[in-house]
């Protein structure tokens, strides 16, 4: 099987983030950069997968040359190869640039199956999949808990409020997976001196085939127009118990509409 998996860099959610006065873009340098957590669920998925039917791990990811620790640590997991397209043309590029960025990666590259995190730690979209589907005009499988495949038809359970619903797709398509899905190996001393030796490609923009003035902020068809920094937390409420402490707790609760 060909398996790609898309993995994204971004800032530590237990880092202070922030954005840039100048352009309203994430100040990637205000935080310590790490993989989006949910990616590496998929990592392990596509790492399953290819183990129980053979084939290759494909890394794709979109970012600045820092994303290589990314990369590097994917290909320390198990990931055979990576493609990093990093081009200063693409900073502050939203959703709908990203897609045609990664989905033109993608023809490029081939694919059975793509696999990526059901969203991101930083702009929590959880739209990518969709986007990346429409784009390669192949099904879309969301949530998934659980992936099974035969190698030309692939079916998951698709995480809900009330359980699972059983979603099947013929192959090539796009799955965008949740953190219960399976739980990510951590890289051995033998797979990090082995991830130095695997070969990453690096395109940019024109090696796409791609117009920079359509990537980007010029690109985007989706803009931050205004922002605030987080007010600071407020003092907390203290009860004093003088017999009545359980009603105004509850009183407290009510107010807020936890009760």
């Amino acid at each position: 099987m060909n398996i790609v998996v898309l993995v994204k860099q971004v800032p530590d959610t237990y880092s202070e983030r922030k954005l840039r006065a100048e352009d309203s873009t994430l100040d990637r340098d205000a935080a310590d950069a790490v993989i989006n957590e949910l990616d590496e669920y998929a990592i392990e998925e596509g790492l399953r997968l290819a183990e129980a039917h053979g084939g290759e791990v494909t890394i794709v990811s979109m970012g600045p040359d820092k994303a290589a620790d990314a990369i590097r640590k994917a290909l320390s997991m198990g990931a055979d190869k990576a493609v990093h397209v990093s081009d200063p043309a693409l900073r502050g590029s939203d959703g709908l640039v990203t897609s045609a960025v990664l989905a033109s990666v993608l023809r490029r590259t081939g694919f059975d199956v793509v696999i990526l995190g059901s969203e991101s730690t930083d702009a929590r979209m959880g739209t990518l999949a969709s986007m990346l589907a429409e784009r390669l005009d192949v099904p879309q499988l969301s949530f998934a808990s659980k992936v099974d495949t035969d190698g030309t038809s692939i079916s998951i359970h698709r995480q809900a409020d009330y359980g699972y619903d059983t979603v099947d797709a013929t192959l090539p398509a796009v799955i965008s997976v949740v953190e219960k899905i399976n739980e990510p190996r951590y890289p051995s001393f033998k797979g990090i001196m082995a991830a130095k030796k695997k070969p990453v490609e690096t395109l940019t923009v024109a090696d796409l085939g791609m117009d920079a003035s359509e990537t980007g902020l010029a690109g985007s068809a989706t803009e931050v127009v205004s922002y605030a920094a987080r007010p600071p937390r407020a003092a907390g409420v203290i009860v004093t118990d003088e017999g009545d402490g359980g009603a105004q707790a509850a009183d407290f609760l009510a107010a807020r509409k936890f009760i």
